[in-house]
């Protein structure tokens, strides 16, 4: 087997991390000796061990390889350095997908690795490692969680009725599936027009999976005192200075949290709710809608990912985003690295976004 090979099987590993790992990335490690693989393992949630010691656990690993999906932490965190554990075990390569953008690596174990006299490769496979911890480099880079933005819409780009009815555009297939990305995330984001219209519980059901945070972008606090999402898990509502106290307390007295965010145009100020919830280690958000967050976060450059569920319906009625403010083509948003999935009669189309710059290059935020 090759590199590559071996490297695939590592990130397939580390997919298995992907709703227990979080806030730490996914990483995966396969130890080959003597042309056998002899250990492997993933990082399956924080405080535990990490993949290279899963996968050296019983193995005697002097010469061996160890593929690994990310640079070998450096650190003495929950738990001891990686680095210094493949120094004990004398492997003798160590081949890694990406390096660590956290400040206490960043470099620094495949520093300490190469001093020690052991071979190291850096970049096998690391695109792919790299989409798969877009959360987390987001997070360690911008300050930010990586936002994905989904959208559930007819043929004709419609979201709801003219009346604003919107149950249920597509099958369950596409609902199951959009369960599926609550469940990937740690925080899911509405704007207060959607829980007046739909009351939604914004919880993980019909799968297995934590329900994650809930945060409502209700800028004047008109969230009803009844609304679903203020029961079950943890709510926060974000809205700007100037509200009612009164108002405050009694959703307090209600469970949520009240954060009082930077305004934008009366609006709750989006990079601002950002950065609050990176500070309290969310490192994935998932923005349900609806048009108007849409538009907000397109505008304001902070969705990194889209998935778009489309039904074979003709609505005529809400558009999912509306205008944007763009006056030619070549300033629109492309989407990349896509992937397109059958569910029912309805299809799942999963991208990246590319944001124009003045028709000229594009820039993919969570690069």
């Amino acid at each position: 087997m090759t590199d590559q090979e071996y490297m695939r099987l590592a990130l397939d590993l580390a997919e298995r991390g992907r709703r227990t790992a979080r806030p730490n990335p996914m990483v995966g490690a396969v130890v080959v000796k003597d042309g056998r693989i002899v250990g492997s393992g993933y990082h399956k949630r924080p405080g535990s061990g990490h993949a290279e010691v899963n996968a050296l656990d019983g193995v005697v690993a002097e010469g061996a390889t160890v593929y690994v999906t990310l640079e070998p932490c450096s650190f003495t965190g929950r738990t001891p350095p990686c680095a210094d554990l493949l120094l004990d075990r004398k492997v003798g390569r160590v081949v890694c997908a990406m390096k660590d953008p956290d400040n206490r690596v960043a470099g620094s174990g495949i520093a300490r690795l190469k001093r020690a006299g052991v071979i190291v490769e850096v970049g096998v496979l690391g695109e792919e490692a790299k989409r798969l911890n877009g959360p987390y480099l987001t997070h360690r880079r911008l300050g930010r969680p990586y936002v994905t933005l989904k959208l559930a819409q007819s043929l004709d780009g419609s979201i709801a009725a003219s009346s604003g009815d919107s149950k249920w555009i597509t099958g369950p297939g596409a609902r199951r599936r959009g369960h599926a990305l609550r469940a990937e995330a740690q925080a899911i984001a509405v704007g207060v027009g959607t829980v007046l219209a739909d009351d939604p519980s914004l919880d993980v059901r019909h799968i297995e999976g934590e329900s994650p945070l809930k945060v409502i972008l209700d800028s004047s606090l008109r969230i009803p005192l009844d609304a679903k999402v203020l029961s079950g898990a943890h709510c926060v509502i974000c809205c700007v200075e100037g509200v009612d106290s009164g108002r405050i307390q009694a959703l307090q007295d209600k469970g949520a949290d009240v954060w009082i965010c930077d305004s934008a145009d009366g609006r709750v100020n989006l990079d601002d709710t950002l950065r609050r919830l990176a500070s309290e280690d969310i490192i994935h958000l998932l923005i349900e809608g609806g048009s108007a967050v849409a538009r907000s976060g397109f505008a304001s450059e902070i969705v990194d990912r889209v998935a778009v569920f489309t039904a074979p319906r003709l609505v005529g009625g809400l558009a999912s985003i509306g205008d944007l403010g763009f006056n030619r083509v070549d300033q629109s948003i492309r989407l990349d690295n896509r992937t397109v999935e059958r569910l029912g009669q309805d299809t799942l189309v999963m991208a990246e976004v590319m944001y124009s710059r003045g028709g000229g290059a594009e820039c993919s935020r969570a690069s």
